[in-house]
């Protein structure tokens, strides 16, 4: 009879969490998208773009969103889940029916893993090439010309330093103008002036020029390069083709370049691996530089330059093979093979010494591979720690939920901001040190993680110890908790 009763108890703490994990993963995505759309919508209207691609730059920015509200939901929904618990006497009732705080913990861990693995995936796999379509996005609405707007009683520039439109009265509805002046300044020999009654709009289908049908006017014309020629032509019908001035968006298909955050982790740890065999190689120049000075003094024959090994593009780890097998069974990339020196002909005149130039060259060189390796490393490890982070959450949860029961949704949101606000400040801060190589990747990464699972273990120690209360708790008794140390804490 234990088993069903304990599946039965699994089930009901999974599903206590699912309600409160939704909430809290939509609330926190739509808020955070708000603020997205907020900051770049200004940017973007102003431009003549269709509203599909205003969409498109708002939902391809969603998946670095999700990213990294799935690790906040995960703690919003513990902690909303077991204060309610708590606060209700469940969890008390659990104990007394011989339910260890251990067996509430499993099903929760388990959950969390569950949404940690998903997250890993969200990250390695789904958020990179989003990032990808959201750069080539943005840098060709960059490229794109702003709206092709005409003012009316205003000289408007419709090609920038060359063709100059300015009408009266203008029709937006049906492209009409009345009492139309173009100043055409493309020709650096001849200045153009064209007048007409009025005139009318239109597009080639491609959205790049402008056709003009201009009624009933006359054009004047001055050479530049003989001021006394005037030349001044009557027209009924005049059409003037203006090329380059629609607003239409040029979708950029591939680009092969791509920056960390546009990676999964087995194209960086191919990057890793190539930068580690950039430094060796760049390392084995500048001794080979030395060596090869110290023969020429002692008058040996020097040696040649080594060849640069061939990449080695095989998967690196468990997890890139398995991931290499999905979409082929193709052959396996040969693999690097290691460099050997060879003798220079004795033929060859000997160069000059090349010790200062060769090793200044390669400790740039070892600079740059050193950097590069440490970015993409570091951009490997967060990947990890933001997957497992949905664990150190559900781990730190838990046990300030129990001790503080009924500090109901304002503990929640407390305990949630200040534990987002400590983690991600950390996780930014390590970044930065990581990439100036002041720590190492792993350690920027992975320290708040580190610091949130010790206290939680501490928490749940606690919990766990005979006779700990889980039934009182309130807003005095977790200030008391985080300021009964201080002098002016205990009053």
């Amino acid at each position: 009879m234990a088993r069903p009763t304990v599946r039965i108890l699994t089930r009901y703490l999974l599903r206590q969490h699912l309600a409160p994990f939704g909430f809290a993963l939509g609330a926190l995505t739509a808020f955070l998208l708000i603020q997205q759309i907020a900051r770049q919508l200004g940017n973007l209207v102003g431009k003549g773009l269709p509203g599909t691609v205003i969409a498109d730059v708002f939902v391809l920015s969603l998946p670095f969103i999700v990213a990294t509200t799935l690790p906040m939901a995960v703690l919003v929904a513990v902690l909303y889940a077991f204060t309610r618990l708590a606060a209700d006497h469940e969890i008390t009732a659990m104990k007394a029916s011989g339910v260890s705080v251990g067996q509430l913990l499993g099903p929760v861990i388990a959950g969390a893993a569950v949404v940690g693995a998903l997250a890993f995936f969200w990250n390695d796999q789904v958020l990179p090439r989003a990032n990808h379509s959201l750069r080539l996005l943005l840098v060709d609405i960059q490229r794109k010309k702003p709206s092709f707007y005409l003012k009316e009683q205003v000289i408007n520039e419709v090609v920038p330093g060359r063709f100059f439109l300015r009408a009266a009265r203008i029709d937006a509805v049906n492209n009409a103008l009345a009492d139309v002046t173009l100043y055409d300044l493309e020709d650096v020999d001849r200045r153009r002036i064209i007048s007409a009654a009025v005139g009318h709009m239109a597009y080639t289908p491609d959205g790049r020029d402008l056709f003009l049908t201009l009624f009933d006017g006359n054009t004047r014309q001055v050479n530049r390069t003989d001021p006394t020629q005037f030349n001044r032509t009557f027209f009924r019908t005049n059409r003037i083709r203006v090329e380059g001035v629609g607003n239409k968006l040029q979708r950029t298909e591939t680009d092969p370049y791509r920056s960390d955050r546009e990676m999964g982790v087995c194209e960086m740890r191919q990057v890793v691996r190539d930068a580690h065999a950039e430094f060796a190689q760049a390392n084995e120049e500048g001794h080979l530089a030395v060596e090869n000075d110290l023969r020429r003094l002692a008058g040996i024959v020097p040696l040649a330059a080594v060849s640069a090994p061939p990449p080695d593009s095989r998967p690196i780890g468990l997890y890139c093979r398995l991931l290499h097998l999905l979409p082929s069974l193709g052959p396996r990339a040969a693999g690097a093979q290691t460099p050997t020196r060879s003798r220079a002909p004795p033929t060859r005149p000997l160069p000059p010494l090349v010790t200062p130039g060769a090793t200044e060259s390669a400790a740039v060189h070892l600079q740059a591979a050193e950097d590069r390796a440490a970015r993409f490393e570091i951009e490997i490890q967060k990947k990890y720690a933001l997957s497992v982070a949905c664990l150190v959450f559900a781990l730190l949860g838990i046990p300030i939920a129990i001790r503080f029961p009924r500090g109901g949704i304002g503990l929640v949101i407390g305990v949630s901001l200040v534990v987002f606000t400590i983690y991600y400040v950390g996780l930014i801060g390590g970044e930065e040190l990581g990439n100036r190589r002041v720590v190492s990747p792993f350690f920027a990464m992975w320290t708040a993680n580190v610091l949130f699972s010790g206290v939680g273990l501490v928490g749940l120690a606690l919990a766990r110890r005979p006779g700990q209360s889980i039934s009182g708790g309130d807003w005095a008794d977790l200030r008391a908790s985080l300021l009964g140390w201080l002098p002016w804490g205990q009053r």
